[in-house]
């Protein structure tokens, strides 16, 4: 049985790096990307196959992709878009440029690379296209405008793919995934401090109040906290099952929040989503 093919984005740690470790454990060749040319060597020395993948630079999508196909023949047969990042503040502080680069990445990058796989999945007579959204592109987080926005994008984008796939062999599914142990609140800090004039901004107090203890002190998991593995135990369903899911909840928030979307109104949902905030 030929080895199966899997190119997995962001790998340097957390989510993707486990995803990446327990894809290959089971037999799969893993292609662990990494947006830093540190990493993808760190990555090497562990044994993993590790092309440069900035999804804000299409030369490296273009070139990453090459990388994969060369090693492999042609082919691939899933895709799992996970690289992202997060740039926290309130949305009236937001600049569109800000915007601008993190739709580069969390969006653009992904819709880049996602086209120019399908091509080969087709060829090919099958594929699968995993993308990981969040409990965040269910429901907004106040604070998150940016995040919140590029997961809502990715939602209807991996959603209209998923229809328009439906007469081919490719599968396209989601995993929105909350609070799971990463790297994401420490990353997001140079974005913050690049985009956010917080001291300048009407919600001065509330930052001090809120934001800045939560994006800058370690105050341990959050509550539902779960470890990267719950994320790969789903992914791994989405990759081998004969039928998979088109979407894969992680997370009790996950759970709780899809479930009141659909059950409660727009000022309930409002109020429980402010509620701590």
């Amino acid at each position: 049985m030929t080895q199966k093919s899997i190119l997995i984005t962001g790998c340097s740690s957390g989510i993707g790096l486990d995803a990446a470790q327990g894809l290959k454990a089971r037999g799969w060749r893993v292609f662990a990307s990494c947006r830093q040319q540190a990493d993808c060597t760190r990555l090497r020395a562990m044994g993993f196959e590790s092309p440069r993948l900035d999804y804000a630079d299409g030369g490296s999508i273009k070139s990453a992709l090459a990388e994969v196909l060369a090693a492999t023949g042609g082919t691939l047969d899933v895709l799992f878009n996970n690289g992202a990042y997060a740039a926290p503040g309130a949305a009236e502080d937001l600049p569109a440029d800000a915007l601008r680069a993190i739709f580069e990445t969390n969006v653009f990058g992904w819709h880049d690379l996602t086209t120019r796989v399908i091509p080969v999945m087709r060829a090919q007579g099958h594929g699968r296209i995993v993308n990981h959204s969040s409990v965040l592109g269910l429901v907004v987080q106040p604070w998150r405008a940016a995040y919140n926005t590029s997961k809502f994008a990715i939602e209807g984008l991996t959603d209209t793919l998923r229809l328009e796939m439906r007469d081919t062999p490719i599968h396209v599914i989601t995993l929105n995934t909350g609070p799971v142990t990463s790297k994401i609140r420490v990353n997001a800090i140079p974005h913050f401090e690049k985009w956010i004039d917080w001291k300048a901004s009407p919600r001065a107090d509330q930052y001090r109040e809120t934001l800045l203890p939560r994006l800058y002190e370690d105050n341990g998991p959050d509550r539902f906290e779960l470890p990267p593995s719950a994320v790969t135990a789903k992914l791994i369903h989405a990759v081998e099952a004969s039928r998979p899911k088109p979407r894969y909840y992680i997370t009790t928030p996950t759970y709780i929040s899809g479930m009141a979307r659909r059950l409660l109104s727009t000022r309930a949902l409002d109020w429980l989503l402010t509620k701590g905030s």
